[in-house]
């Protein structure tokens, strides 16, 4: 009844052509997810974790070291930049252009500037056709490579056409990069203003995990995505029409009374909390859930495991769309000395 293929996100920014899996459908967006899922899978993500935690340590001890800065900027994006190098196996000079062209890109859709989207888009373009000649040129375990991994994938018997391929590969480049720094500033803020539940998760690590569920339901980091309706439809006594782009709200649906008691309540270990939409729901759930999971509970642990306590510091600067929460949070750490 709902599909992605027409538009993606309300408003329309997608300029550049379609790119997989995001801007297909099933049958079509199959492939293209049976190359990255086993990527991302719980199993693989785990074998990770360790130089997963050596990336995040490694950027919040330069943080620590000043006493003071931007949680987003200063640590959680650097340290997921890092860690998607990792993940994608990039060398230190594509690690390097990734830094400056995801962001710029991200900024110019914040802005709503078409012309600098256009040029920050094709830089990642340029950076997945590297990718691609590279792979070719010395190929590399599909098991263990994105890149290859689409390369070695077929739809029909058939190779996936390298256009396509090359605009997952900027999709994947870019989409994951985002919504950690946004989350991290949301829990940065949150437990700046409740030290309850900052020195209760700071004596009860076990209970991160559980926290980081509450906090994705409470402070979803994308508002969310868009679907076209492919006839006439009423959904809750309103009409949508066929062809009709209809943005789905995830940000309110984890705030919704019907199925949240107390939706805009911290509640640690909510029996329902399985229910939240942050990562999406059916063919489209996010691919990387598994990874955004690891990389915010290891960061919240390491970051409550070195210090004593922390405070915002500062104004906050909130993102605009299509983001929901802050871009920027300065803060102050009374770093631990254990």
């Amino acid at each position: 009844m709902f599909i992605t293929s027409v538009q993606n996100v309300v408003p329309k920014v997608a300029f550049s052509g379609r790119r997989p899996p995001l801007h297909f459908d099933p049958p079509e967006h199959t492939p293209y997810r049976a190359a990255l899922n086993p990527l991302l899978s719980d199993d693989t993500i785990r074998r990770l974790e360790p130089d997963i935690r050596a990336c995040i340590r490694t950027e919040l001890s330069r943080l620590l070291a000043r006493g003071r800065g931007d949680i987003c900027n200063e640590f959680a994006s650097q340290f997921q930049v890092r860690v998607f190098s990792l993940w994608m196996n990039l060398p230190a000079d594509l690690e390097a252009q990734l830094s400056e062209a995801g962001p710029a890109f991200i900024n110019a859709v914040r802005a709503a500037e078409s012309g600098l989207m256009k040029e920050t888009s094709y830089v990642l373009y340029d950076m997945a056709r590297t990718l691609v000649a590279m792979r070719k040129a010395q190929p590399m375990d599909p098991a263990e490579d994105p890149v290859s991994s689409f390369l070695a994938a077929t739809s029909q018997g058939q190779p996936l056409p390298e256009e396509m391929v090359i605009g997952a590969i900027r999709q994947v480049l870019v989409v994951g990069i985002v919504a950690p720094m946004i989350m991290m500033g949301n829990i940065g803020i949150h437990l700046a203003r409740d030290k309850t539940l900052q020195r209760f998760l700071r004596a009860h690590p076990e209970k991160i995990p559980a926290a980081i569920e509450e906090f994705l339901r409470l402070y979803t980091p994308y508002r969310g995505f868009a679907r076209t309706a492919r006839e006439d439809v009423e959904i809750g006594g309103r009409s949508i029409a066929k062809d009709e782009a209809i943005a789905m709200i995830f940000a309110s649906a984890n705030r919704d009374e019907d199925v949240f008691a107390c939706p805009a309540e911290f509640q640690l270990d909510r029996p329902n909390i399985r229910d939240h939409l942050a990562f999406g729901r059916g063919p489209h759930f996010c691919a990387g859930a598994h990874l955004a999971r690891c990389e915010l509970q290891i960061a919240l642990e390491e970051l409550l495991t070195h210090t004593d306590d922390f405070d915002v510091e500062g104004d906050i600067t909130m993102s605009p769309f299509p983001e929901l929460g802050p871009s920027c949070v300065p803060m102050r750490f009374d770093v631990a000395h254990r």
